[in-house]
């Protein structure tokens, strides 16, 4: 029977560690993902010895804005073109963006640091992988977007990535 997680009665972190400690992998399909967060689930993580078969495979959606979908929905031009490569890249560097946007709230902590670094590590070392579903905005067709290293430096604060 399926849990349903409101985290006003029943919390999804304490079920999800729980859950986490009992595996070598997951899969996770998220619409945000906060970055300053991971360090509360990296510790499972980082028992994992990295690749497909042991690793968290993290699937970020990109969300779109209500008027986004209006003006599509609305709009009188209807085209199945699917996403082009200039496309892809301006919604790689909207994403990057977001990231830096995350990062720039508030001081961090020591412990952000520390979880920001751990989560570089475990991306390096494949035991994180995480994937991008960007919904095109011409129409129906999905590109995924593979987040490399170099994109992750340029998120990440200086230095946190050598």
């Amino acid at each position: 029977m399926p849990r349903i997680f409101d985290n006003i009665d029943r919390s999804l972190l304490p079920a999800l560690r729980e859950t986490l400690a009992l595996s070598t992998r997951s899969d996770f399909c998220v619409g945000y993902f906060n970055l300053r967060g991971w360090k509360a689930i990296d510790e499972f993580v980082e028992k994992w010895s990295g690749g497909p078969d042991h690793c968290c495979r993290l699937l970020v959606g990109m969300q779109r804005l209500p008027q986004e979908d209006l003006h599509s929905a609305l709009s009188l031009l209807k085209t199945d073109a699917g996403i082009d490569n200039q496309t892809a890249t301006r919604l790689k560097k909207k994403l990057a963006k977001e990231f830096r946007q995350q990062l720039m709230f508030g001081a961090p902590t020591n412990e952000d640091e520390i979880g920001l670094r751990r989560l570089a590590e475990q991306i390096r070392s494949k035991k994180v992988i995480i994937n991008y579903d960007i919904k095109s905005r011409m129409g129906q067709a999905t590109l995924r977007v593979m987040m490399e290293l170099e994109e992750l430096r340029r998120v990440l604060p200086h230095g946190v990535i050598p």
